[in-house]
């Protein structure tokens, strides 16, 4: 039998996916190792107390395209396998096919499985392929009774392992790339209630069966992501997420993500309760006794480790109930009785407005940080989330599809109010807290997200009783939300049009404080890539001056380091080329000639350096360029070797362009494209500063970008005064201060046209 026509073919046909897949594709594997076997055993002289065994994901049937073969050959005490294993696995390697495999007798494999977890649940789906079935058979009854014997021991391994495998793989329903396999809300979850349900643990068998379809739905997904990419793997990235799409039959990619949200959803929900219920009747076990209920305010208990209804048995006539229950789940912090929940979603809604209570109740689990997370998560589980702010359903599991974010809108913004309780020291946490709540809810409704928010947070805040004055204040904090971050990375923040511009906006210094601690807070539950220790000193620098500008206070007292420095201006009285290097910054100072700028930054992207701004300083015929780089994990920079290649592509001893483009051609096919949000713009913004005229680039990164933009410019006898260079994913907005031949603001219409065609030129990629 020729596996790979076989596999091909499987491969190839698009009626067949998910479950159904696993099970033709474990047949077809499965034949073949039996014709396998039938030549081992022939090649080795016979097959007497041998037998050949499925375990893991083989034994379940869940084999993907590019799933690892589990197999285990068995052999009886004294036989000599090692003829038969040969005549097995080299036949497996020769097509290629990933083999998790051992040779054992039943002893022997029972006595690793009674001390290691992995090997003890993956003979729990053992399964006959070839050989003496008694062994299998005899294999498969004593594996799953020393589970069962030792069914307390395993459960407690067990939870643990959950609780580490979730901290490390993150979340199905929420992560924008999800480990479809092995995050909270995959696959493992099951498989793992499974295997608590063989110890013993009292695991509802309907209530498996129901997440079985759930997750047989994300197998579904995992064989076409398998497809997709020709190779194994279990994390869906954002590259995959169309293909994957397309394959299944779904609209888009975002119906795709909900269909897998839901999933992870039911999942997760399922398996926290199972293990809390699990990990309370272990512990009643342990100490020989059922725990009594401890009283929490409010008519509450903890109850087998709960919050719950002191009274789980009388209808529930307080609206602000559901919110006292939750803030003392988070002040636990612990699960809610699902009884309690049940007669929370039977319980009456708040009035408009809101009495204080409510309010203050809101502004408590908000500031409870982490902690309010999955108590939300439970709330809105049970539809009592969206009770409270109805507003909230078209955020629920909405993917935000680009590099920069880890998380769907909804858990973004539940990230975003976590981070902002520990933030609110120089502004009012209650009003910081509702700001990043709602920051990015306009993303589930047409149009701008921050305007749509802006009418969004007004009708919320106004229907939950907030003063009019703090409904204005939070308003303005989700309409520019994204004000400091952006002007800090995109525009040069010496210039006083710049500082006159978010002045303007922000108003007050009490708006300034929340803009500045909603920034941080977006920034840091957006992932590390969206805040940094640059972009903070960024905004920092901005809010500083703002601030400034706003009490009448002289801006020039809270200025960062001038450009240039004094130690600067000395490297321009030398007359020659000077380059110095320290940390993240090179400066060089060279005889004053066309196309220093671009030079100096193709020799930097050629040694994979990626810059963050750079400024230009000319006079007495000196040039001086200073360019701000990201230093890698390493934590240092080969400006040994940087500096001597500079020396040499302004000596006309480097060919910049040809190196740049045979790296870039060397690179083609073999990385993945980025998701591109952005599309290819230039835009000229002539309000942005009194005396340059801004240029904005937008289009998606790659190699040599910022050389071939820059020398774009300089091809056009533009002059580049400043460059800030933002990374978004895998796109850039590049803004440039730039002026014309004679030192002032570019204003030829013709002139400008040439400048965009040159730019939006210079984005396309080289081919």
């Amino acid at each position: 039998m020729a596996i790979p026509l076989h596999r091909s073919s499987l491969l190839d046909d698009r009626s067949c996916g998910g479950r159904g897949f696993c099970d033709r594709y474990t047949q077809v594997v499965e034949d073949w190792l039996r014709s396998l076997w039938v030549d081992a055993v022939a090649a080795a002289g016979g097959g007497d107390g041998m037998a050949l065994v499925a375990v893991g994901g083989q034994g379940r049937g869940e084999l993907c395209p590019g799933s690892d073969l589990d197999l285990l050959l068995l052999a009886d005490k004294g036989v000599d396998a090692a003829r038969v294993a040969d005549g097995l696995w080299y036949p497996i390697w020769d097509e290629r096919l990933k083999l998790g495999h051992a040779v054992r007798s039943i002893r022997d494999t029972l006595a690793l499985a009674a001390e290691d977890l992995e090997t003890a649940t993956a003979l729990l789906s053992a399964r006959h392929v070839a050989g003496d079935p008694a062994l299998t058979a005899e294999l498969a009854e004593k594996a799953r009774l020393a589970w069962q014997r030792k069914g307390r021991r395993w459960l407690d391994v067990l939870s643990r392992a959950v609780q580490a495998r979730h901290a490390a793989h993150g979340e199905v329903a929420f992560d924008l790339e999800p480990d479809l396999k092995e995050g909270r809300g995959g696959l493992r979850d099951v498989h793992a209630l499974a295997w608590a349900r063989a110890a013993g643990a009292d695991v509802d068998e309907r209530l498996l069966a129901e997440l079985f379809d759930h997750h047989d739905a994300l197998l579904a997904v995992r064989v076409e992501l398998h497809r997709a990419g020709g190779r194994a793997g279990d994390v869906l990235t954002l590259d995959d997420q169309d293909d994957v799409a397309a394959r299944l039959g779904d609209v888009d990619a975002d119906a795709l993500m909900t269909r897998v949200a839901v999933a992870g959803r039911a999942i997760a929900w399922s398996s926290d309760e199972s293990w809390h219920e699990i990990g309370t009747r272990l512990a009643t076990t342990r100490f020989g006794r059922a725990s009594r209920d401890r009283p929490l305010d409010g008519g509450l208990v903890l109850r087998d480790g709960r919050v719950a209804l002191a009274d789980e048995g009388s209808p529930v006539a307080d609206p602000v109930a559901v919110l006292r229950v939750a803030v003392a789940a988070a002040r636990v912090p612990t699960r809610i009785s699902p009884r309690t929940l049940e007669l929370l979603s039977e319980a009456p809604e708040l009035p408009d407005p809101w009495p204080e209570p409510a309010r203050l109740l809101l502004v408590e689990l908000l500031g409870s940080g982490a902690a309010a997370i999955p108590v939300i998560e439970v709330l809105d589980r049970w539809g009592l989330w969206v009770r409270l702010v109805p507003e909230w359903e078209p955020a629920r599991s909405r993917i935000q599809r680009n590099a920069l974010h880890r998380f769907t809108v909804d858990r973004h913004l539940l990230e975003t109010a976590s981070e902002a309780s520990r933030l609110g020291a120089h502004t009012r946490q209650d009003l910081l807290s509702m700001a990043a709540l709602l920051h990015d809810l306009g993303k589930g409704y047409p149009g701008d997200h921050s305007e749509s928010g802006e009418t969004l947070a007004t009708a919320i805040t106004t229907r939950m009783g907030f003063a009019a004055g703090d409904v204005a204040t939070v308003a303005h904090g989700v309409r520019h939300h994204l004000l400091l971050p952006d002007v800090a990375t995109r525009r040069d923040l010496d210039d006083p049009a710049t500082v006159a511009m978010v002045a303007e906006v922000v108003g007050t210094a009490e708006r300034l404080a929340l803009l500045r601690a909603l920034s941080e807070a977006d920034g840091r539950a957006t992932g590390p890539s969206a805040w940094s220790d640059w972009k903070a000193q960024l905004v920092d620098q901005l809010t500083q001056r703002v601030s400034a500008r706003l009490s009448g206070d002289p801006i020039d007292e809270v200025a960062a380091d001038p450009f240039p420095s004094a130690e600067q201006r000395a490297m321009l009285d030398g007359g020659v080329l000077e380059v110095r290097a320290d940390g993240d910054t090179i400066t060089v100072a060279c005889p004053d000639r066309p196309g220093t700028f671009h030079r100096v930054a193709g020799v930097l992207a050629l040694h994979g350096l990626d810059v963050l701004s750079a400024s230009i300083h000319s006079e007495r015929g000196m040039a001086l360029d200073e360019f701000r780089v990201t230093v890698g994990p390493s934590g240092t920079v080969p400006w040994d070797r940087v500096g001597a290649d500079v020396a040499r592509v302004l000596a006309g001893r480097l060919a910049i362009q040809a190196r740049l483009d045979e790296r870039v051609r060397s690179q083609l096919g073999r990385r993945r494209p980025g998701i591109h949000q952005l599309g290819h713009a230039v835009r000229f913004d002539d309000g942005a500063s009194a005396d340059a005229t801004v240029v904005e680039v937008v289009g998606a990164d790659s190699l040599g970008l910022l050389y071939r933009l820059t020398r774009a410019l300089t091809d056009l006898d533009v002059d580049i005064r400043t460059a800030r260079i933002h990374t978004l994913g895998a796109d850039v907005v590049d803004t440039f201060y730039v002026t014309s031949a004679d030192g002032g603001p570019i204003t030829d219409q013709e002139h400008r046209h040439e400048i965009e065609r040159a730019l939006l030129h210079a984005l396309e990629p080289v081919t």
